[in-house]
């Protein structure tokens, strides 16, 4: 890496409550950030890929929320946050009492940023870089936030999802409306009026549901 991923994060991000997750503190990007206006050639020339991990985004906010408020689906249990980005769904939860959790993301800048919000919050999360599409290392839940926004990644997602519905994890994906979620093979679970930053979305409020994927999609 070209830059230091913690020396940047550190000065380009303030530490921030995600307006649906007031328990948690993140390093989040902002508009009084440089961050926020790079261009995609300005991050590619300092070597950083599209900084995810540093917006809290809808799929995520209204998941952590859930796990929060229903922590008996992850108190006790092994947990993997995939596709982690700022590592949010995983610290909460371990709020909730999950007994462990794997923050998964294969943007090596995501594992500096999820190492420094779970020490802000106090918990200990296990990261990992490699691409755990198609593995399983029995989980007893997964969790992802907002991972149906393209249809290729889509495609590998759904036939993975299910089979670890089908051997007994619990599944369950936080989407604000994305084109490609595949909701014929989910179970509605709650639903989250959720603010976001309209420079990032197209509404400055977003509906996210917490789905629970299923193993035969009905």
């Amino acid at each position: 890496m070209r830059t230091d991923p913690e020396v940047f994060i550190r000065e380009n991000t303030d530490v921030l409550s995600p307006p649906h997750v007031p328990e948690v503190r993140l390093r989040l990007a902002t508009e009084a950030h440089d961050l926020w206006l790079k261009t995609e050639e300005e991050l590619e020339a300092i070597g950083l890929p599209p900084p995810f991990w540093a917006f809290a985004w809808a799929g995520g906010q209204g998941l952590a929320r859930h796990v929060l408020d229903h922590p008996q689906l992850v108190a006790g249990k092994t947990v993997l946050d995939f596709a982690s980005g700022s590592g949010l769904v995983g610290i909460a939860a371990r709020m909730a009492g999950a007994s462990a959790v794997l923050a998964a993301d294969i943007d090596p800048w995501s594992g500096t940023a999820i190492r420094l919000n779970a020490a802000l919050n106090g918990v200990a999360l296990d990261c990992s870089a490699e691409d755990l599409v198609g593995r399983d290392a029995g989980w007893d839940v997964v969790l992802a936030g907002d991972v149906f926004y393209d249809r290729d990644f889509a495609d590998v997602l759904i036939p993975w999802f299910s089979a670890l519905a089908a051997r007994g994890a619990t599944v369950l994906v936080g989407d604000p409306g994305r084109a490609y979620c595949p909701r014929d093979r989910m179970e509605a679970l709650a639903t989250y009026q959720v603010p976001v930053t309209r420079a990032l979305e197209d509404s400055e409020v977003k509906k996210t549901t917490v789905w629970r994927f299923t193993s035969s999609g009905e």
